[in-house]
């Protein structure tokens, strides 16, 4: 049961027909793990954490640089040098003392992802390297865990969210990562910084959307943005038979890291 003071502090959620009490007990009763601390890490945290969302998972290996304060809001100049799941789990915190907020200072493999992501609910893809994106997409369709992906760089941002057994996966429009040094880094590009917050808020959404069961989730339909026209298209998905882990006849039946995936920047953590 909600307490006089949660319900205060959702109050503007529960007058909301779509929430109500129940939908806000929802929200505390959820849990979301976030992969990534970084652009699109932080707003999502922030979003989640002032949402009530009772249980928050941050996974992260790295600390806080000074280039990473141009975009990635949760990080403040004191924080430099500071590991970003703790700099993350501060502010979330401050913001709302109820949470369960639970860190992982490490990357995700192979070895550790599926213990990591069989505890939570909702998983929100907010890496900066395609063998991170693949292996999440994996982990998730073989556990049967819903999941956001988001990507960004330069102006241009992308998400859409993976339903499994329902929906398209990210394999089923990316079968296998790019060649090495056919896309840029961040660093070699640039990233507006703006951009995550936009991308990372639409990923927030999608997470409170599942955990109280209303509205349509972006299965089926990549979202693209592109700041500078301003402007956001829908492409249709379709899941593949032939997809080589949600497909008919899978070929990936347990999570496996792709060694030589090239590191960009969907989420700049670096």
């Amino acid at each position: 049961m909600l307490t006089e003071e949660q319900i205060e502090r959702y109050s503007r959620h529960i007058i909301l027909k779509e929430v109500g009490g129940k939908g806000q007990q929802k929200l505390f009763d959820g849990k979301v793990l976030i992969i990534g601390a970084g652009g699109l890490g932080a707003p999502i945290a922030l979003y989640l954490a002032a949402a009530g969302v009772g249980t928050i998972g941050i996974a992260d290996a790295d600390d806080v640089d000074l280039s990473n304060l141009q975009r990635q809001v949760i990080h403040f100049t004191p924080d430099v040098g500071k590991p970003k799941v703790e700099s993350a789990r501060e502010k979330m915190l401050a913001i709302n003392p109820d949470l369960n907020v639970v860190t992982y200072k490490e990357w995700v493999t192979a070895a550790n992802i599926m213990e990591m992501v069989g505890g939570y609910d909702f998983i929100i893809d907010g890496t900066d390297n395609f063998a991170a994106k693949f292996l999440i997409n994996d982990a998730c369709v073989l556990a049967g865990k819903p999941y956001s992906h988001g990507g960004i760089l330069q102006f241009d941002g992308q998400t859409v969210t993976v339903d499994p057994g329902k929906s398209a996966c990210y394999r089923c429009l990316f079968p296998e990562p790019p060649p090495k040094d056919a896309i840029p880094t961040c660093s070699q590009a640039g990233v507006i910084g703006v951009l995550p917050g936009v991308l990372g808020t639409i990923q927030a959404t999608e997470a409170i959307k599942f955990l109280l069961g209303k509205g349509d989730l972006l299965t089926d339909r990549l979202l693209t943005y592109n700041a500078l026209r301003m402007k956001f298209r829908e492409v249709p998905l379709r899941r593949k038979t032939t997809c080589p882990v949600c497909g008919d006849t899978p070929t990936i039946t347990g999570a496996k890291d792709e060694l030589d995936a090239l590191t960009v920047c969907d989420l700049e953590a670096h």
